[in-house]
């Protein structure tokens, strides 16, 4: 997957994530950010693999995510792979 598209379906993602109200909490918790701070970083695509990187955390999280935009939850792998440092080894 080419790095545009990938941050196009990252965008997708923070949206479905921001439409979840139980994980809005959790999610700016987690990365720090502030409501304020969601529009300008949501072109940064070092800040929309951190918002793939969250929605990674959990597998129910991945596949209703992904039911709802309308993929095969393994593209998630894709469009974290095609975003800044998704190329880097899991250790864990």
């Amino acid at each position: 997957m080419k790095q545009d598209l990938a941050e196009t379906r990252a965008v997708g993602i923070l949206g479905w994530l921001l439409a979840q109200d139980e994980l809005v909490p959790v999610f700016l918790g987690a990365t720090g950010v502030t409501e304020g701070d969601l529009r300008g970083r949501a072109a940064d695509p070092v800040f929309l693999a951190s918002v793939v990187d969250f929605l990674m955390l959990d597998d129910a999280w991945i596949i209703a995510c992904a039911e709802a935009q309308g993929w095969p939850p393994q593209d998630i792998m894709q469009i974290r792979a095609a975003l800044p440092g998704g190329d880097l080894p899991n250790w864990t």
